[in-house]
């Protein structure tokens, strides 16, 4: 007895998605939203601010200068702060509208509009990139292969510059790319990260999204039936069929929906939103923007995809405006408003005090002395001039230094400190005392707390 065997292929290849450019309300603001991301990007490293890159991660300084403010390794917290806040901000959005970011904000998003732009410019259109991929080769489909292939090399090479830009001043990179005076960690990374553009949004795009990035797997967690999705109304647009513009689709017991299946072509993931909510779906909202376009042009009501929720699509009461979303806004409220409390509370002057291991006092004169290493870090835009006094015992004196510090701004400097009293004025023992930094100009003191030594048996 025979048995035929039907091969199952275990792999399939993924069919190259060919997104359809399209006009739109959303499409205008997905456009917005990329130029000023896009622009904050390439031009932010090349803005100074008093001698100084607007944004620099200075890591071998240890510095982060931010709009003018300076961050040092001691200011972490609110790095963790401002991330806190980040991750609030896009549960907020989900829980309000699903996956906004995606959508309009995403580097990926972004970047693979730019790369479908530069297609757009040397290949053609949907129609014409499809019918020039499938063409065998010829001079003409080598010289637009070899043209898109000349921009998206270009603009990756630069992304990779403007990223290493950010952590080396990008201005002294310029001039040191000509001479090819380059180190090998900045060409490692300018090279990693134009790759990583060219790959990403110029082959991998969609499947990023659907296989590479786990926000749409945990996406349902921050969105619920009140959250606005992009939804596909399934009781007007069913059943869907083809028919001419003046026909009277009821009669024919036709929904809305002319099956035109322009809302996948314009899909950058290439899925039917009229299949139901699905992981792939970005919230570009390029299906709305085409559909409203084909019911315009059948005299039929806008909304057939749309901005809804599950409970509207349900016939059920929609709260967009609910609870977890007030929640959200006060815990971001709250964290900027610490954010701004420890930033303005903030003393730019850091002070840093170490016993001499070496020997625990000297006796010199009928005085008692013990000696220190200082460590000022000045972590204003201008310079610090500083004094240092002592506290703990009247007696107890500053020996050295005595003159004004000055501390340049952005920078640490390390003093010796020596500090003196007469032998008779105190007990034996470790005493707790402060060292403390004063500033001329702000008027404000740094205190730290250390020990004096006192020996005993000296009389």
């Amino acid at each position: 007895m025979s048995q035929s065997a039907e091969s199952i292929p275990l792999y399939v290849k993924q069919p190259k998605v060919y997104p359809r450019e399209v006009a739109g309300r959303f499409s205008r603001l997905r456009i917005t939203a990329a130029w000023v991301l896009l622009g904050l990007f390439y031009v932010l490293p090349w803005i100074n601010f008093q001698g100084q890159q607007i944004v620099l991660f200075d890591l071998p300084a240890r510095q982060f200068h931010f709009f003018g403010l300076t961050l040092w390794p001691q200011d972490l917290f609110i790095l963790s702060l401002l991330l806190a806040m980040a991750a609030l901000t896009l549960f907020f959005f989900t829980a309000l509208a699903g996956r906004l970011w995606c959508g309009y904000a995403c580097p990926q998003t972004v970047w693979t509009e730019v790369f479908l732009w530069m297609e757009r410019v040397t290949e053609g259109t949907r129609n014409q990139r499809i019918k020039l991929d499938n063409a065998p080769w010829s001079f003409n489909k080598l010289g637009k292969k070899s043209a898109k292939q000349f921009l998206w090399i270009t603009f990756a090479l630069w992304t990779g510059l403007t990223f290493v830009g950010f952590f080396v001043p990008i201005r002294d990179l310029g001039t040191r790319i000509p001479s090819f005076d380059l180190g090998g960690w900045e060409i490692f990374w300018l090279l990693f990260y134009a790759f990583a553009t060219y790959g990403n949004a110029g082959y991998l795009r969609e499947q990023v999204c659907k296989y590479m990035c786990p926000y749409a797997r945990f996406q349902s967690a921050m969105f619920d039936d009140n959250s606005l999705v992009i939804s596909y109304d399934v009781g007007r647009g069913e059943p869907r069929g083809g028919r001419k513009r003046d026909a009277d689709y009821q009669a024919l017991g036709l929904g809305d929906c002319i099956d035109c299946k322009a809302c996948v072509q314009v899909c950058p993931t290439g899925i039917d939103i009229r299949d139901g909510l699905q992981i792939e779906c970005i919230a570009c909202a390029a299906c709305i923007d085409v559909c409203d376009e084909i019911m315009d042009k059948m005299d039929y009501p806008r909304g057939l995809i749309r901005y809804t929720t599950e409970n509207a699509m349900a016939g059920k009461p929609t709260r967009i405006l609910r609870p977890r979303l007030f929640i959200y806004i006060a815990a971001l409220l709250a964290l900027a408003t610490l954010i701004g409390f420890i930033l303005t509370g903030r003393d730019p002057l850091i002070a840093d005090v170490l016993r001499d291991r070496s020997a625990l006092y000297r006796v010199t004169d009928n005085q008692i002395e013990n000696s220190y290493s200082l460590k000022l870090t000045n972590r204003d835009q201008t310079s610090a001039f500083v004094t240092i006094d002592v506290q703990g015992f009247d007696a107890l004196a500053v020996i050295e230094p005595t003159d004004v510090i000055e501390v340049p701004a952005g920078e640490t400097i390390d003093l010796a400190l020596t500090l003196s009293m007469p032998i008779q004025d105190t007990t034996a023992g470790m005493h707790d005392i402060d060292i403390i930094a004063l500033t001329e100009a702000r008027k404000s003191s740094t205190v730290v707390n250390t020990r004096f030594y006192v020996p005993p048996n000296l009389d």
